[in-house]
Parts: C-alpha cells; sequence; structure tokens
C-alpha cells in the first residue's frame, strides 16, 4: 500500500528542493543599496560643486553642474549593476 503524498512546504513550488524561506530576500538583496547608492553619488557631488563655488566663487555654476554629474554617474551605475546581477541570476539559473 503505498503512503499518500506529503504536501509541499509553503513557498515550495517546484520539485529541486532549493527553495527556502528566505530565498525570496537573498534574490533582491543585491538591488536594495541601489536607491541610496544613487543618493549619496547625488549628494555627494552637490556638496564637492558648493565647496568647490565657495573656493573658486563661481556659484551656483559648479554646484549645478557637479550635482548633474552625480546624477548621471549614479544612474549609470544603477545600470551597470541591475545589468550584471541579472546576466549573473540568468547564468545560475541556467544550470
Amino acid at each position: 500500500m503505498k503512503e499518500p503524498k506529503k504536501p509541499d512546504a509553503p513557498g515550495n513550488n517546484d520539485s529541486s528542493g532549493d527553495d527556502y524561506p528566505g530565498k525570496k530576500y537573498a534574490e533582491i538583496g543585491p538591488y536594495l543599496g541601489l536607491g541610496v547608492q544613487l543618493a549619496a553619488s547625488i549628494v555627494l557631488m552637490f556638496f564637492l560643486g558648493y565647496w568647490l563655488d565657495g573656493k573658486l566663487g563661481t556659484s551656483p555654476i559648479l554646484t549645478i553642474i557637479m550635482s548633474f554629474l552625480g546624477g548621471f554617474a549614479g544612474i549609470y551605475n544603477v545600470i551597470k549593476t541591475v545589468l550584471q546581477i541579472n546576466r549573473k541570476n540568468k547564468n545560475e539559473k541556467r544550470y
């Protein structure tokens, strides 16, 4: 006589068995710091431009330019990191 099949654990949708409760958080973890990095690059470049404007007497030109440069650098970093993480996840799922 066969034993009835036990239901899968919650969150375990596939039969591979490599799904665990914190797996979702482990997958989104690398994305969580991207917003902070973007904001930090803009703020740091703003204050660098503000400081340079004070030293050189060019207010507010360098503050504006450095803020935009910080924004572009931050967005570039976000896009580059997301593409890199997605590429890594795609390669891991192949195997």
